[in-house]
């Protein structure tokens, strides 16, 4: 089936999380499929400089630094829409893989307020622009962390099963409305950043998440499949998508050539 090309009414894609990864590829993918896309993430050098780099490209973005879990902050920014098309709720992120008895509630607080009440605050903001522009998608960026548990990730794990419930509960209470809520939970994808920001820097713990994966999925992967949901007619719902490498069978299920 076709890719359903953007409306004039829906065509403005708000990103969060646009700094780096499965952010930054989204845009990418998103600005390429013809939407005018709005970068969002804390980091304004780096949203600027893609902004920069996909306007080069002839086509059309814009960046706005924006921390998610401020609720101030994300209501002014919502103030600055009428209607948008598309808001792909990315923000988020691990921190630590101790075990539930030792794990701190610092980083837990911090994943929850990022993955849960971030997409929360986003969501509700937009809603309304969402519904006005006749034609909406709200897309949560799970993990299949939200869907199975494994040992040391218990923080990670509650925050992103939180981010899964409030994707399903928010399909529930709009059916009807012209808004699609789409969910993709990726399993393994290496980026820049996610396992080294998870073990606070330590290159040598991040590199061990991979080690011996031949293919883990990469930003891209994750952005190609967003984008493919996002375009289907605006009639078809991707409720769920779960996306892993073809190495990962489930999150502890890996093979590794060692």
């Amino acid at each position: 089936m076709a890719t359903a090309a953007p409306s004039a009414a829906t065509r403005i894609a708000v990103v969060t999380g646009a700094s780096s990864g499965i952010g930054a590829a989204t845009a990418r993918q998103l600005a390429a499929a013809g939407y005018r896309v709005v970068l969002t993430a804390r980091r304004k050098d780096r949203i600027e400089a893609l902004a920069d780099e996909i306007s080069a490209a002839g086509h059309s973005a814009a960046a706005y630094q924006l921390d998610v879990t401020d609720r101030a902050a994300v209501d002014e920014f919502a103030t600055a829409f009428r209607t948008i098309g598309v808001l792909v709720n990315n923000a988020g992120g691990a921190l630590g893989a101790d075990p539930v008895a030792t794990g701190d509630p610092a980083d837990w607080r911090t994943m929850y307020e990022t993955n849960v009440i971030g997409t929360l605050n986003l969501t509700q903001a937009l809603l309304p622009k969402l519904e006005a522009s006749g034609d909406g998608t709200v897309v949560v960026v799970s993990s299949t962390a939200g869907h199975s548990t494994y040992e040391g990730g218990g923080g990670y794990v509650a925050a992103k099963h939180g981010a899964h419930v409030l994707a399903e509960t928010l399909r529930l209470e709009i059916v009807g409305r012209p808004v699609r809520v789409i969910e993709i939970a990726p399993g393994m994808v290496k980026t820049d950043e996610f396992a080294l920001t998870r073990f606070g820097g330590d290159e040598e713990k991040a590199a061990k998440v991979y080690q011996g994966v031949a293919e883990p999925l990469s930003a891209d992967d994750v952005a190609d499949t967003i984008t493919w949901a996002v375009t289907r007619p605006s009639h078809v719902n991707i409720d769920l998508l779960v996306v892993r490498p073809r190495a990962q069978a489930s999150n502890t299920k890996i093979h590794r050539d060692l």
